[in-house]
């Protein structure tokens, strides 16, 4: 970010408490005027010692309104000079610090009775850091219906020295909501049934875009999590049944129109967060790592059972995309892409019709243009933002050209344009490295790798994971964030559970029995220090987490998966896999924890629902022992078929440090299969023909909607 105040000598006129932080968001307001501090024990004090109350501010790098208010106050002179002489100053980097950030948006949501979102400000007492008031965005001069910055800032001081009592009693109100805000779980004896998996795809359904895909209107977000719960539910579901084909078709037109729409980059592959428009063609243009491996998993799953290579590309362009532009040379993955570039939004994505006409051949302009919209008009600022108008096939029609050289021609033109953007001035990157990110994106790599066969891929996600146990795992314990060198904070449920789940889906493309044994470790330290013994569930933070005004015990979904329904999901199939019971206990306690709201609201917790799922189904466990060059065809032919609930582990012979369950599963021959459900096993199946008729009889799948088969699973 540019310094906006520089002395005669070009050096930074201001520096704050911020300079030290690896948080690229903090560092980037670290010659603000304003005399910020990060959240810790010295501006907490100062604020008590002080009796100034704290400004609280909470954003991310990627946050394009964070940098606008960034510049309008956080740069302005004058307004820094309110902030100083009447505020103690915190900025938090949401990302680093999510444990901060859920309590004051629920608090805000509280007081206001408003959505959050992000700047969030808030504005707490300074001896206890309970907020009083707060808000998201507030412009420099009066606005869109908000009071000019400034003129708040002397509102919020003037009131707070006048009605301390009041101030008090708000805060003790507020308080005692949050405590409040879990509802008791599952009375003992209540029969967890299946009505939440029913009526969770009656709310997509009434909530389903039928036009442009997708749930709800704009802004529309992916939501790949409902996505992969309505594939779950076709593939659960008899052939030919009704309703799981309209799971499927509800699925694929959203996948379609995602990934041929301008909120995924048709050029370099990847997705921004979400799109402004209903029809997914104008993003707000920043790329996070979550969505992306979310998205990557989404589309990589529906390519095992359908002849259209469309969900393919997508898949691999996303994952190609994370490679390229997302991994440090150390193996972890980079958190997210800025919105911006030269002070504008979009810049870098967008174009000028002729200056694509300057870049292509004449041959490949005529089918790029009616390809990505750019023979009609403009569909940003004036500019160009690409795309798909028109099929390969439409245009062919219209050149009068073979589908094959339509696409030859398309390639070649998105080659020529990809390199001539990458000479543009680059959206910032956030390189800080996050651990439940991280995770996510393991997993995705993971699926994908075996998906595809892609060894690039599980490459990938293992110097991914190397990289996490290297640097953020450290006597016994998890770390949440690093960056140049320096980890730190401690880890929240998230980073635990995410990183289980990652574990898991990497032994189903190459086992190592040491990694397997993480997991184990991981999983304890998730019953030891995150664990509600009294109603089920975990908490966000452990229980030697720095002590803030509330301890947050969270089901729902939100832009990443409930890490309680992540939690469920992982204890269970861990459970099953290492014969564990206390796993299984701590996984349905969490469901039954969740039971209540996942009555009331299934489609916002559509993970909670995945692990009831497979707590009233439980996953399908198929180990395979054998010599390497048999095990690896048996690995690779079950990997052709998306069941959801399977898990497939191919174990060598001579692999050593088994798990007694494993263990006593032992190899015959050049391979042999056990077949586990729940807690019973199978005799060994010596044959690849009778372990695929055993496990899928019959004639797999019937062809469904978009060419997709499908099949009860």
């Amino acid at each position: 970010m540019q310094i906006a105040h520089l002395n005669p000598d070009g050096t930074p006129k201001y520096t704050n408490h911020l300079i030290g932080e690896t948080s690229p968001y903090l560092r980037q307001h670290a010659h603000n005027p304003v005399d910020w501090y990060p959240w810790g024990s010295e501006a907490l004090e100062r604020a008590r010692l002080e009796a100034k109350p704290i400004h609280l501010s909470i954003g991310y790098a990627a946050c394009h309104w964070c940098h606008v208010m960034a510049h309008e106050s956080f740069e302005d002179e004058a307004t820094a000079r309110l902030l100083n002489d009447n505020f103690i100053n915190i900025k938090v980097d949401r990302e680093e610090r999510p444990d901060i950030d859920r309590i004051y948006q629920i608090a805000q949501h509280m007081i206001t009775q408003r959505g959050g979102g992000w700047p969030l400000t808030m504005f707490l007492t300074h001896d206890d850091q309970r907020p009083f008031f707060g808000g998201t965005y507030f412009p420099r001069e009066p606005r869109y219906g908000m009071p000019a910055f400034p003129d708040l800032l002397m509102r919020v001081v003037e009131f707070y020295r006048a009605h301390e009592p009041e101030v008090r009693a708000q805060n003790a109100a507020l308080v005692a909501a949050l405590d409040e805000i879990n509802q008791p779980p599952a009375p003992p004896g209540t029969e967890l049934g299946d009505a939440p998996l029913k009526a969770c795809r009656a709310q997509l359904a009434n909530s389903f875009d039928r036009r442009y895909g997708g749930f709800g209107g704009a802004p529309k977000f992916p939501q790949p999590k409902a996505i992969e719960r309505l594939l779950r539910d076709w593939r659960g579901s008899p052939a030919e049944d009704e309703a799981g084909l309209q799971s499927l078709h509800m699925a694929s037109f959203t996948l379609r129109h995602m990934g041929e729409g301008g909120i995924c980059d048709q050029l370099g592959g990847g997705f921004c967060r979400y799109s402004v428009d209903e029809r997914w063609m104008i993003p707000h243009f920043e790329k996070m790592l979550y969505d992306n491996a979310a998205l990557l998993a989404v589309y990589a799953n529906p390519s095992l059972s359908s002849a259209d290579t469309f969900y393919t590309q997508v898949a691999l362009g996303t994952a190609g995309w994370a490679l390229r532009e997302m991994q440090s040379p150390e193996g972890g993955f980079y958190s997210s892409l800025d919105a911006d570039s030269e002070g504008h939004e979009g810049k870098f994505y967008v174009w000028d019709r002729e200056e694509v006409r300057r870049a292509l051949s004449a041959e490949e302009f005529a089918v790029f243009a009616p390809r990505f919209g750019l023979d009609g008009a403009p569909n940003f600022e004036g500019r160009w933002h690409l795309y798909v108008a028109a099929t390969v096939e439409q245009i062919a029609v219209v050149v009068q050209r073979p589908a094959a050289e339509v696409s030859a021609l398309l390639g070649s033109a998105r080659a020529r344009l990809l390199a001539l953007r990458a000479q543009r001035v680059r959206p910032g990157r956030d390189e800080k490295i996050l651990t439940s990110w991280n995770a996510l994106m393991i997993s995705a790599l993971a699926i994908a790798a075996r998906v595809f066969t892609a060894d690039q891929l599980a490459a990938a996600a293992s110097r991914a994971l190397e990289f996490v146990r290297a640097t953020l795992w450290r006597d016994g314990r998890l770390l949440a964030t690093a960056k140049d060198g320096r980890a730190h904070l401690n880890a929240y449920l998230d980073d635990y559970v995410y990183l289980i789940d990652a574990l898991l889906e990497l032994q189903q493309v190459r086992f190592r029995a040491e990694e397997l044994e993480f997991a184990r470790q991981l999983a304890e330290v998730v019953l030891a220090r995150f664990a509600d013994e009294k109603d089920g569930g975990f908490y966000f933070t452990s229980d030697d987490h720095e002590q803030l005004i509330h301890r947050s015990k969270t089901f729902t979904d939100d832009a990443t998966p409930s890490g309680n329904g992540i939690a469920a999901l992982t204890l269970q199939r861990l459970g099953h896999l290492l014969g564990e019971p206390r796993y299984l206990v701590a996984a349905e306690r969490t469901v039954r924890a969740a039971w209540p709201v996942l009555e009331k609201y299934p489609v916002s917790h559509v993970t909670l629902v995945t692990a009831l799922e497979e707590l009233l189904h439980p996953p399908e466990i198929v180990i395979l022992r054998g010599e390497n060059l048999a095990l690896e065809g048996w690995r690779r032919e079950l990997a052709r078929r998306f069941v959801p609930r399977r898990l497939v582990l191919a174990i060598p012979a001579d692999a050593a440090g088994l798990p007694p369950a494993l263990a006593e599963k032992a190899p015959r021959g050049a391979a042999v299969a056990y077949i586990c459900r729940g807690s019973s096993c199978s005799a060994p199946v010596e044959s690849l023909s009778a372990l695929l008729e055993q496990l899928d009889p019959g004639v797999i799948g019937v062809t469904g909607v978009n060419g997709v088969t499908g099949g009860a699973s």
